[in-house]
């Protein structure tokens, strides 16, 4: 680990081969880690983690598992060595030297792998989604995904890794939130291990003139490490140098500097010059990166291997390039908002592409994905998703052209820039990806093709803005341009609101001007995912949510058929879906959200919105290919390349029949997010997500509600706290505290007005309590003696600060493990869920019913569901 003893392994940054360990170290440790093996007669994989001193040969064992680990994938991929595959087959009773590499195909698996590469692991937070959270990283674990970078030396594969994380860091250089004005915070920052550490040490190192010696003693980080950043910094500030301009640039100087891995941006930026002049200038000395291969054995034996990364620390490619395959881009890093559903999506369209008969060439940094197994494409590049990094691999390839469109907002972000520099990209034309991106040109296609949508305006001061809320009427959406998963979005309900919004979604100006949108409340929100082949639509599958529209689809529940719409409303949605497909000339997949508003006028023809669309696969994609059982990224895939595209087909057709409805449901991380307030809002934070069928809405609700982590029904006897605020429904609420109080459960509260509010709806007997939540040694007896098993929170206004009592209850339910309801249309399906359950067989009491609590339905395989639609 590149940091010190302290930090979980997850959320360090991981260095391979180990670069600080002398000989003797190395096979101390090395030595110690089969002698514990033999003496626990491990079959199989194992890790076995060690803290050493690093002035004398002491060392301590901090843990061993006997299973595969995190590590075991990074490994994996970093080794070429499949670690899993050969774990099993130890497992089926083979041994090492009957097991052949099946990198090599020419050597057996009792060969230790030896590495001529360096390999850095950076982990990804997504922290800043939070409020009031702590950015300290320690023994927990605190990130949602990591990357891995792969170089000749060091820095090089360091500056690599640091750009995957984030496309807006340009390497190792400071970033302007981290730029502290007292040397005591900076000391402070350097200290005590953060989220963003390796940036302070880059501002440390670049603006403040820090020594080694001095960083050393602050961060404890090994020596070797900082003289390899020093040797960055020095390239670093040679570029600088106000002499030094692109035209003198010499080619011994750009050579260093790509071999230290700088980026063609990175360059530009410090000559104060562009990308693209860079790359000329870089093409005209004849630099490109060349491809080299990871066959396990350092290149001692051959090895046919299509497992590739591209260096500059190299003077031959190791591979011919004379297949002309597509090029697929990957999804990049985990982070909240893009997970294993691209990945998915990714391997999906690259299958397609092969029982095609296409060559297929992927490109991804993601060790966590299947993507990223040499065995599912024809070549894997393991290297960064940067437009100058595709187009470098493009070019040396002569690829047949690139899919964009399956890998999530990162392919798409590059997009137009490839399409505008004689890179072919299939499917949808990147002019209209463009289109539908920019607010302003996808609300004029809209209003052209009679697509109905919110009251919008595009603002640049705040006057505006509130002039424009007063007439459309509060509450308003406030969205910036350009944002992945809803960052910075909120919804205000007055001025006061809007304005601090608005602050925050950048110091409102031209450059970034932002979308205020009318916000509609208790209406639907409906997700279409559909593809098209040249404008016409192919297939679609229309979902609803459970919570009203508001909360960001990724953390929202979705139903699948939908449960509430009318065959009326589904053939409108098929209507805009095929309007919008012929007007972005969509070829390949694309999504929607769609909201539904009562309309006074003709209540049995509600109004439809389109609030957003995005012309790529979505996060839904896997969940309605799974429960329609038709693979919806296959079809994007013929439609995107043109060959063997299925004919049109409703799936949504007779959907209100279908004997089953699957629930997606959303899984949230909130107990190792010290602080974060678990509320539900236009910003993602939901880190999963589990899917579960159902003979009825409500069975497939509670099943997908009782298998997320953190959530059990509350053992009998003990009592539900319920919380409100001023938006809540108190029809909902009374409702649900009514339900848990007939089942024989106390229901508490935390104020008088609520406690009034519940017993007008007929709730007998509601005991208000309340807890000092400042005082946290009174605090956990308080709730332990309170006997609260489940807090239900309706409030739907998102605190400002941590004095406010809805954010204390939720957070203390996370706190102590108690399951938490933090939304009121959720709980309403909670009740009515618990409500339709059958007199079941029991094993454990719910309350006055007797259930078998842990399967309260009979449980059936996916095979099982399908069958009975047929």
């Amino acid at each position: 680990n590149f940091d010190p003893l302290g930090i979980h392994t997850g959320d360090s940054i991981v260095v391979a081969p180990s670069q600080t360990l002398s000989d003797e170290e190395y096979h101390m440790l090395r030595t110690a880690a089969i002698k514990i093996v033999r003496h626990m007669g491990v079959v199989g994989e194992c890790n076995v983690q060690y803290a050493l001193n690093p002035h004398s040969l002491e060392y301590c064992v901090i843990e061993m598992n006997a299973r595969l680990s995190r590590s075991s994938a990074l490994a994996s991929k970093a080794t070429g060595y499949p670690l899993a595959f050969v774990a099993a087959k130890i497992g089926l009773g083979w041994t090492l030297p009957e097991l052949q590499n099946s990198v090599t195909t020419t050597t057996t698996a009792c060969f230790e792998p030896s590495l001529d590469y360096v390999v850095t692991k950076i982990p990804r937070w997504d922290l800043s989604k939070f409020n009031h959270v702590s950015r300290d990283i320690g023994s927990c674990m605190k990130s949602v995904g990591e990357v891995m970078a792969i170089g000749r030396t060091f820095e090089e594969s360091l500056q690599k890794a640091i750009r995957s994380v984030d496309p807006s860091f340009a390497g190792f250089a400071p970033i302007a939130e981290c730029m502290p004005k007292e040397e005591s915070e900076l000391d402070e920052m350097l200290s005590s291990p953060t989220d963003r550490r390796l940036f302070y040490l880059a501002y440390a190192m670049l603006e403040r003139d820090y020594t080694v010696e001095r960083l050393h003693e602050l961060t404890r980080i090994d020596r070797w490490f900082l003289y390899k950043l020093e040797n960055i910094c020095k390239v670093h500030k040679a570029l600088k140098d106000p002499h030094q301009t692109l035209q003198n640039l010499g080619r011994a100087q750009l050579e260093t500097a790509k071999r230290m891995g700088f980026a063609d941006a990175q360059i530009a930026k410090l000559m104060g010059s562009n990308e693209d002049a860079v790359r000329a200038v870089r093409k005209q000395f004849g630099l490109r990166p060349f491809a080299k291969r990871i066959d396990t054995l350092a290149g001692e034996f051959p090895a046919p291997t299509n497992y590739l990364y591209t260096t500059y620390n190299a003077a031959t490619d190791d591979v011919a390039f004379n297949e002309h395959g597509t090029m697929v881009l990957g999804s990049g890093v985990y982070r909240i908002g893009s997970s294993v559903e691209f990945d998915w999506c990714g391997v999906s369209a690259i299958r397609a592409l092969r029982q095609l008969g296409h060559k297929t060439i992927m490109v991804n940094y993601n060790p966590e994905t299947v993507s990223t197994d040499f065995d599912e494409c024809d070549r894997l590049y393991f290297d960064e998703l940067s437009y100058e990094r595709v187009r470098d691999i493009y070019e040396m390839e002569t690829a047949g052209g690139v899919i964009v469109s399956v890998g999530g907002q990162l392919p798409q972000n590059i997009a137009l820039r490839l399409h505008q520099n004689e890179v072919k990209v299939l499917g949808t034309s990147p002019e209209k990806i463009d289109a539908a991106e920019d607010r302003h040109r996808f609300s004029q296609i809209l209003d052209s093709i009679g697509v109905d949508q919110p009251a919008w305006k595009e603002l640049v001061s705040v006057a505006d803005a509130e002039k424009f809320a007063d007439a459309v009427g509060y509450p308003v959406l406030i969205r910036p341009s350009y944002v992945l998963s809803g960052a910075a979005m909120n919804v205000a309900y007055d001025a006061e609101a809007l304005r601090s919004n608005l602050e925050l979604a950048a110091s409102v100006s031209p450059e970034h001007p932002v979308v205020v949108t009318k916000f509609i409340r208790g209406a639907r929100e409906l997700d279409i995912d559909a593809v098209a082949s040249n404008g016409e639509l192919i297939k679609h599958a229309v979902s609803e949510h459970i919570e009203d529209a508001g909360v960001h689809s990724g953390d929202a529940s979705l139903i699948l058929p939908p449960a509430n719409l009318s065959a009326e409303v589904l053939e409108r949605v098929k209507d805009i879906g095929n309007k919008v497909a012929r007007a972005f000339e969509i070829s390949g997949p694309f999504n929607m959200q769609i909201i539904m508003q009562k309309n006074e006028q003709t209540p049995d023809h509600p109004d439809l919105k389109v609030i957003e669309c995005n012309l790529r696969a979505s996060r839904s994609f896997p969940f309605v290919s799974k429960v329609m059982d038709s693979n919806f990224v296959e079809a994007a895939t013929r439609a995107i390349v043109g060959e063997g595209v299925p004919k049109p087909v409703d799936l949504m057709k007779g959907s209100d029949k279908w004997p089953y409805t699957a629930i997606k449901v959303p899984q949230f991380s909130w107990t190792r997010l010290a602080g974060a307030d678990p509320f539900l809002g236009v910003e993602m934070s939901s880190t999963g997500e589990v899917a579960c069928f159902g003979k009825t809405p409500e069975e497939a609700y509670l099943v997908s509600l009782l298998s997320t982590n953190g959530f059990r029904l509350p053992a009998p006897g003990k009592s539900v706290y319920v919380g409100i605020d001023n938006l809540t429904e108190t029809r909902i609420a009374q409702k649900v505290a009514k339900h848990f109080a007939a089942a024989g459960y106390p229901v508490l509260t935390d104020s008088e007005a609520t406690a009034q509010a519940l017993a007008d709806g007929g709730v007998p007997e509601v005991k208000v309590v309340k807890f000092d939540y400042d005082n946290r040694r009174t605090l956990r007896d308080a709730v332990f003696d309170s006997n609260i098993d489940l807090v239900v929170n309706l409030a739907k206004l998102r605190p400002s600060d941590k004095a406010n009592s809805n954010y204390a209850m939720r957070r203390m339910a996370v706190d102590f493990g108690i399951p938490l309801v933090n939304d009121q249309r959720c709980a309403e399906m909670l009740v009515d869920a618990l409500e339709a359950l059958p007199q079941g067989t029991a094993t454990a009491l719910y309350g006055s019913q007797e259930l078998n609590i842990e399967t309260p339905v009979d449980v059936k395989s996916w095979q099982q569901y399908l069958d009975m639609r047929k």
